[in-house]
C-alpha cells in the first residue's frame, strides 16, 4: 500500500505553501496573515485555487495578496546510481 502523498509527489505534485494576507471584516485597513500548506501541482495550483475560491465565495476577510512557494519533493537528480560501497570498521 504506497500512501497517496508519496504517490502524488510522482506525478509532479509538491509542497505548496501560500502566505495570504486578508484584511479583517471589522477593520479593512487592518491586514491579517494567513499560512496554507498542501501537495499541490505547479504552475496551475489547482488544490490552491480551489482555496482561494472557497475563500472569495464563504469568507468575509477580503483578499489583498497570495505569496506563493512550492517545492517538488522529489526530483530526478536526487536519485544516482551507487557504484559501490566501501565500509569501515
Amino acid at each position: 500500500m504506497v500512501c497517496e502523498d508519496f504517490r502524488r509527489q510522482f506525478e509532479g505534485f509538491g509542497l505548496t505553501t501560500a502566505t495570504i494576507l486578508y484584511g479583517l471584516p471589522d477593520y479593512p485597513k487592518l491586514l491579517q496573515s494567513f499560512v496554507w500548506q498542501f501537495h499541490d501541482l505547479a504552475p496551475r495550483f489547482p488544490e490552491l485555487t480551489k482555496f482561494l475560491d472557497f475563500w472569495r465565495r464563504e469568507l468575509d476577510g477580503p483578499l489583498h495578496s497570495v505569496t506563493v512557494a512550492h517545492c517538488g519533493l522529489i526530483k530526478p537528480a536526487e536519485f544516482r546510481a551507487v557504484s559501490g560501497v566501501l565500509t569501515l570498521h
